[in-house]
C-alpha cells in the first residue's frame, strides 16, 4: 500500500510539472517568439510574365498586449526588412486594450515605429475591428503619418517588373462595410488582383477574378490543442479559415496567424508569424 501511494504521489507531481511547463510555454515562451515562415504560392491567375513577387504579410500586432512593446516592434521591423520584400501588407488590428497583463498604447505610439518598414513597392494597410473599436481615425492617421498607404474599399496599382498588379483593400467586416464589388470596379486593367482584408469571412464573396486574398484576424485560434484542435476561432465558419493557405473552387486565400494576442495573452502551437509569401504563376 505504501509503495502504491508513493507511485501515485510521483505521478501527481509529474502531471503537475507538465501542466506548469505547458502554462509557462503558452503564456510566457511562445507568445514572445517571432517565426519567419516562408511560403510559396503558385497561383493560376498570376501571370508568369510578371515574375515572382515577394510579399510580407503581418497582422494583429495588438501593440500594448503582453510581449508587444517597443523593443518587440523594433525586432519585428528588423526581421521583416531582412527579407528584402517587394511589398509589405499590414492586415489590421494594430491596437488593443483589456488584455490581462497589457497596457493600452496610443495609436501614434503603437504605429509610429512601423515607419521603419522598407519594401521595394511600399507598405499598405487595412484596418481591423479592434482599430475601429479603439480609435479608427487615429489609427488611420498614425499609419499615414508613418508613410503607410491605408486602403479602405480602395484599389491601388503597383508596377512590378514592367507589369501592373493591383492591391484592393477592404473595410473591416465587423465594424465597417467591405464593398467587394465597388472596390474591384476601381481596377482599370486586366492585371492580377490581391485583395487585402482583416477578416477572412469575406472570402466566400470574393470573385474568381482575384488572384489571392490575404487576411488575419483569427490568430490561428491562438491555441491549437493536440487532438482537439483550434477550439476558439473568431469566425462564423469555425476553423475553416483559421490559418494558412486555403483553396476553394480554385480561389486562393492566405490567413496569417498574426503577431499579438487578444482576450488572453496565450499562444500554444500557433507562434507569432511573419508570413513571407513568394507569389508566382502556376506552371
Amino acid at each position: 500500500m505504501r509503495q502504491r501511494r508513493r507511485k501515485l504521489k510521483i505521478a501527481a507531481a509529474s502531471i503537475s510539472l507538465v501542466l506548469v511547463a505547458l502554462l509557462v510555454w503558452g503564456f510566457v515562451v511562445e507568445p514572445d517568439r517571432l517565426v519567419v515562415r516562408p511560403v510559396t504560392l503558385n497561383l493560376p491567375r498570376w501571370p508568369a510574365g510578371i515574375g515572382e513577387l515577394k510579399l510580407v504579410a503581418l497582422s494583429d500586432l495588438h501593440a500594448g498586449a503582453p510581449h508587444i512593446d517597443a523593443e518587440k516592434l523594433e525586432e519585428l521591423i528588423a526581421a521583416v526588412n531582412a527579407q528584402n520584400p517587394d511589398v509589405i501588407v499590414l492586415l489590421g488590428d494594430f491596437v488593443i486594450s483589456g488584455v490581462p497583463g497589457g497596457e493600452y498604447t496610443e495609436p501614434a505610439m503603437a504605429v509610429g515605429k512601423l515607419a521603419g518598414l522598407r519594401a521595394r513597392h511600399g507598405v499598405f494597410a487595412v484596418l481591423g475591428n479592434h482599430d475601429w473599436t479603439e480609435d479608427g481615425p487615429g489609427v488611420m492617421r498614425a499609419l499615414q503619418d508613418a508613410g503607410i498607404r491605408v486602403l479602405e474599399n480602395e484599389a491601388v496599382v503597383v508596377n512590378h517588373n514592367g507589369q501592373n498588379f493591383w492591391l484592393v483593400g477592404l473595410a473591416d467586416l465587423w465594424m465597417r462595410w467591405p464593398d467587394v464589388t465597388g472596390s474591384l470596379t476601381k481596377v482599370t486593367d486586366d492585371g492580377p488582383v490581391i485583395v487585402l482584408t482583416h477578416n477572412p469571412d469575406v472570402f466566400p464573396t470574393i470573385p474568381a477574378r482575384v488572384a489571392l486574398t490575404l487576411a488575419g484576424h483569427t490568430h490561428g485560434g491562438q491555441v491549437n490543442l493536440p487532438l482537439l484542435g483550434r477550439l476558439v476561432v473568431p469566425s462564423q465558419y469555425g476553423a475553416r479559415y483559421a490559418i494558412g493557405h486555403i483553396t476553394e473552387d480554385d480561389r486562393h486565400l492566405y490567413v496569417t496567424p498574426g503577431i499579438g494576442t487578444s482576450i488572453l495573452p496565450v499562444r500554444f502551437l500557433v507562434p507569432p508569424e511573419i508570413s513571407v509569401l513568394t507569389i508566382k504563376g502556376r506552371n
